[in-house]
C-alpha cells in the first residue's frame, strides 16, 4: 500500500489530478480547468492524518470484494462438495460432470446479473435513501450470507449434491447483489473526495483478491482436509466484513472525512453553460444527496462519461470472459509427474495469485502516474489491444478440450499471459474508473460513481456470459 501526500497533487473543484509532467498533462488540466462544478466554501481544507481515512477506504475495497474472491477461489472446496461423495448412481456422474465443468461460468453469471439490477435499483436510491443506511444494510446481508456459507462447510452434502449446487448459487447472487450496492455506493462517496482515495478503494478490492489467492495456497499447503482448511477460509471473510462496519462507522469521525461528506444543494439544473448551484452548509457527517430532486439526472452522466464508458465496459468484458472461466482451467503440461507444482499448487498460483497481485500492482501505479488523460485517444486504444489476450489464453493448455489444440507447448505461457492480464486490467480500470467521478459537478460525483459502477457490471455480464460460449468451443 502507498500513501501519496496531498500537497503532490494539483487541485480542481471537484478533482484531485496528479500529473507526471506538465507537458504531458496538459489536455487533462484544461479539461479539469473547464469542469462545470460548484467551488468548494472558503474552509480550511484539513490533511489526512496518519492516512486515517486512505487507510479505511483501501479496508473497505478489501472488504467489498473479499467474498466474491473467496467464491471463486475456493475451486477444491466446490469440486469436492459438487462431486457426489456417496457414490453416485449411474445416471448422475454426467450431470454432476457437466456442473463441475462449467461452474465458474454459472458462477460468474450468477454474480453479475444481479449487480446489474442492483446497480440500477441504487441509482434510483441515491437520493432517497442515505448512504450510511445502503452500505451498513448491504455490509450486513453480505455478513449474513457469508455465515451461512460459512456454516455449510461442515454439512454433508453428498445426498443432495444438486440441491447444493442451487443453494450456493443463490447465495452467490444475494452476496453478489448486496456487494455491488455497498462498493457503488461507496465508489460514489469517494468522488466527493480527492482522487487518490477513490484509487484507494479499488486498490483495496485487488488486495482483496490477492488475499484471497495467498489464504487459498496457505490452505493447500498447511492442510490435508479441504474442508478445514476452506472453514478457516471463510471465517476470515466473516471477521472481515465485521471489521469493515466498525471502520464504515469510525469513518465520519474523522475532521478530514467530515469535510469532504459536507452535503451540497441538488443541482436543478445541469447543462455545458450553467453552472450548477453553490455548496450549502449544514452538519458534516451527512453525506452529499438530494431532499428535493429524488433521481439524479442520467443523461448529462451518460454524456459526459461515454467515452470512459466504453473503456470500462470492454475492459471487464475482455477480462470476465478469460477470469475465471478459461484461466482457472489451464492445467500444467506436466500434470502428470506428480509433482505438488503441477497438480496442487500450479492453478491456485498462475489463475489466482499472479492474476490478482499483477492486478494489485496495477491499480497501485496509478497513485503515482495517470497517463493517458481522461480524454487521450491512447486510452480506449489500449484498451481494445487487450483483445488479443482471449485467444492466447484459449491456446494454452485448457482441460477438457475437444475442438482446439494446445499451441503453447510451455507452462511459462499462462504465467505471463495471467501476469499481463491483471496488470493491464489494474492500470487502466483504476483510471477510467477514478476519472468518471472527477468529470461531473460535484453534486453528481454519488451518482456518476454508480453509472461507472454500472458500466463494470455491464462488462462482466457481457464478458460472463461470452465466457460459458468460449468454453464450450474450446
Amino acid at each position: 500500500m502507498a500513501f501519496v501526500s496531498e500537497g503532490d497533487f494539483h487541485h480542481s473543484s471537484n478533482s484531485t489530478y496528479r500529473t507526471a509532467s506538465s507537458s504531458v498533462h496538459t489536455d487533462q488540466e484544461a479539461l479539469l480547468e473547464k469542469l462545470p462544478d460548484c467551488p468548494l466554501p472558503p474552509l480550511q481544507r484539513p490533511e489526512d492524518r496518519f492516512n486515517g481515512a486512505y487507510i479505511i477506504f483501501f479496508s473497505l475495497g478489501i472488504g467489498g470484494l473479499l467474498p466474491w474472491n473467496f467464491f471463486v477461489t475456493a475451486k477444491e472446496y466446490w469440486i469436492f462438495k459438487l462431486c457426489n461423495c456417496s457414490s453416485p448412481g449411474p445416471g448422475e456422474e454426467s450431470e454432476d460432470s457437466d456442473i463441475l465443468n462449467y461452474f465458474e461460468s454459472y458462477l460468474s453469471i450468477a454474480s453479475t446479473v444481479p449487480s446489474v439490477l442492483c446497480l440500477a435499483v441504487n441509482f434510483l436510491l441515491v437520493n432517497r435513501v442515505a448512504i450510511h443506511v445502503r452500505v451498513l444494510a448491504s455490509l450486513a446481508v453480505m455478513l449474513a450470507i457469508f455465515v451461512v456459507m460459512t456454516a455449510l462447510v461442515k454439512v454433508d452434502t453428498s445426498s443432495w449434491t444438486r440441491s447444493f449446487f442451487a443453494v450456493t448459487i443463490a447465495c452467490m447472487a444475494i452476496l453478489s447483489g448486496s456487494s455491488t450496492v455497498f462498493n457503488s455506493s461507496i465508489f460514489g462517496m469517494t468522488g466527493s473526495f480527492p482522487m487518490r482515495n477513490s484509487q484507494a478503494l479499488i486498490s483495496g478490492g485487488a488486495m482483496g483478491g490477492t488475499i484471497s489467492a495467498v489464504a487459498s495456497l496457505v490452505d493447500l499447503a498447511l492442510s490435508n482436509d479441504v474442508t478445514e482448511s476452506t472453514l478457516a477460509f471463510f471465517l476470515t471473510a466473516d471477521v472481515f466484513l465485521s471489521l469493515c462496519i466498525g471502520l464504515y462507522l469510525l469513518l465520519p469521525r474523522l475532521e478530514y472525512a467530515r469535510y469532504y461528506l459536507r452535503p451540497v444543494r441538488p443541482p436543478r439544473v445541469f447543462s455545458g453553460e450553467e453552472p450548477p448551484p453553490q455548496d450549502s452548509s449544514g452538519d458534516p457527517s451527512v453525506a452529499p444527496r438530494s431532499s428535493t430532486c429524488p433521481t439524479p439526472p442520467l443523461r448529462p452522466i451518460l454524456k459526459r462519461t461515454a467515452g470512459l464508458g466504453f473503456c470500462v465496459i470492454y475492459l471487464f468484458f475482455i477480462s470476465s470472459i478469460i477470469f475465471p472461466a478459461i484461466s482457472t482451467n489451464i492445467e500444467s503440461l506436466d500434470k502428470d509427474s506428480g509433482s505438488p507444482w503441477t497438480t496442487k499448487f500450479f492453478i491456485p498460483i498462475t489463475a489466482f495469485l499472479l492474476f490478482n497481485f499483477a492486478d494489485l500492482c496495477g491499480r497501485q501505479i496509478t497513485a503515482w502516474v495517470q497517463v493517458p488523460g481522461p480524454r487521450s485517444k491512447v486510452l480506449p486504444a489500449l484498451v481494445l489491444l487487450r483483445t488479443g489476450l482471449v485467444p492466447l489464453f484459449m491456446f494454452c493448455n485448457f482441460q477438457p478440450r475437444v475442438h482446439l489444440q494446445t499451441v503453447f507447448p510451455s507452462d511459462i505461457y499462462p504465467v505471463v499471459f495471467s501476469s499481463l492480464l491483471g496488470l493491464s486490467n489494474g492500470y487502466l480500470s483504476t483510471l477510467a474508473l477514478i476519472y468518471g467521478p472527477k468529470i461531473v459537478s460535484r453534486e453528481l460525483a454519488e451518482a456518476t460513481g454508480v453509472v461507472m459502477s454500472f458500466y463494470m457490471y455491464v462488462g462482466l455480464v457481457l464478458g460472463s456470459a461470452c465466457s460459458a460460449l468460449l468454453v464450450h468451443l474450446i
